[in-house]
Formats: structure tokens, sequence, C-alpha cells
């Protein structure tokens, strides 16, 4: 061993250890200064309050139907009864593929653009 790598590797080292001592200095000074505020007795209730208002939009989108996109045509329908439509339509797959291709082709054709106003100043 040469003095010169002794040297090369202790100074990678010493430079290791120092960058971190300083990581940890900071994340200590960090954690410190950050006061996190604590969930005292309202803001868990307006919590609770939220999420019961969050779940309850949820099952009623699950329950009801409502026009997702009127233009094209597509509705969004409890599962209950998509799957009442699904079972009523019968085994044959090739009608049920060829619809659904063309509900495809429907749903992802675009949209006409509405025609721009005519300019006053022309």
């Amino acid at each position: 061993m040469n003095l010169e790598t002794v040297n090369r590797a202790s100074g990678a080292a010493v430079g290791f250890v120092g960058a971190s001592i300083l990581f940890a200095v900071l994340a200590v000074i960090v954690k410190v200064s950050v006061a996190v505020p604590a969930i005292d007795a309202a803001r868990d209730a307006a919590i609770a309050k939220d999420l019961a208002e969050i779940h309850q939009t949820e099952r009623t989108a699950l329950a009801s139907s409502a026009w997702i996109d009127r233009q094209r045509g597509i509705v969004r329908v409890p599962i209950g009864t998509a799957m009442g439509i699904v079972a009523g339509e019968g085994r044959d797959a090739a009608r049920i593929r060829a619809d659904l291709m063309a509900r495809e082709e429907n749903a992802t054709k675009p949209v006409a653009a509405p025609k721009p106003k005519p300019n006053p100043f022309e």
C-alpha cells in the first residue's frame, strides 16, 4: 500500500462520515422546527364527516343511473341493472361482440366542435 491510496481512502471515509453527520443534524433540525398540528376532536369530527360524505356519494353513484356523456350516449347504470341487461340479451356471442364494438366506436369517435361565432369586426 502506498501513502496516496491510504490518504484517498481515509479522505473518502472522513467525507462520508461528515456528510452523514450533516444529514442527521439537518434531519433533527427539521423534525424539531416543523410542528405538525395534533388531530383534536373537532378535526377528527370534520374528517369523519367528510369521509361519510364521500362514501355516500360513491354509494349513490353505484346505485343510480346518470348520463356520463349525453352526446355520445354513454350512461352509468347500477351494477345489478347492467347484469340484468347482459343476462337478458342471451348467449349470442357474435351479436354481443358486434354491439360492443359499435358502442366502443361510438364512445371514442371525436365530438363535432361547435361552430365558431362570427367575428363582429370582420
